[in-house]
């Protein structure tokens, strides 16, 4: 048998000097960091909820809420890796994950590789990723905040 889940997250960006963008694991000194209750990773979180849509284990809400003390300023790569651990023990095989982050800045270009070795080690499993400019339309483009959206395959035997 063979899932599709898709994947999203967006976070705004905050006025707080301390916090540092983070992005597929990789820290973006120098840019606006975002607003959320982890490090607010937005591939790690697009990518996490893809594959729990893709195995039928609800949404990264439900497993890692923003009211629990645990995940506040949580590394999302750990997210990511706990989801993955909990798609496996549902009986389900990653195949692959795609990202695409889509943002005015940071350029991506750079990082991509980084990002990719960041988010396939806590998968487990191949992710690639992508950015993606807004072309200054709307919030994104204005540069308020940050999104990405991805497809996650898994795999199970079936049994017949």
């Amino acid at each position: 048998m063979i899932r599709v889940g898709q994947g999203f997250d967006v976070h705004r960006h905050t006025d707080d000097d301390e916090r540092v963008l983070v992005l597929g694991g990789c820290r973006f000194e120098g840019e606006r960091g975002l607003a959320g209750h982890s490090d607010a990773d937005v591939p790690a979180h697009a990518a996490a909820d893809a594959l729990l849509g893709a195995a039928g284990l609800g949404d990264l809400g439900q497993h890692f809420p923003d009211t629990d003390p645990r995940w506040e300023n949580a590394d999302s790569l750990q997210i990511l890796s706990g989801v993955a651990d909990l798609v496996r023990q549902a009986g389900w095989s990653i195949g692959n994950v795609d990202v695409k982050v889509v943002c005015e800045r940071p350029k991506l270009a750079e990082r991509k590789d980084a990002m990719e070795r960041n988010l396939t080690d806590a998968a487990g499993a191949p992710v690639t990723v992508s950015g993606r400019r807004a072309e200054g339309l709307g919030a994104l483009g204005r540069q308020e905040g940050i999104a990405a959206l991805a497809v996650a395959v898994v795999t199970k035997e079936s049994s017949s």
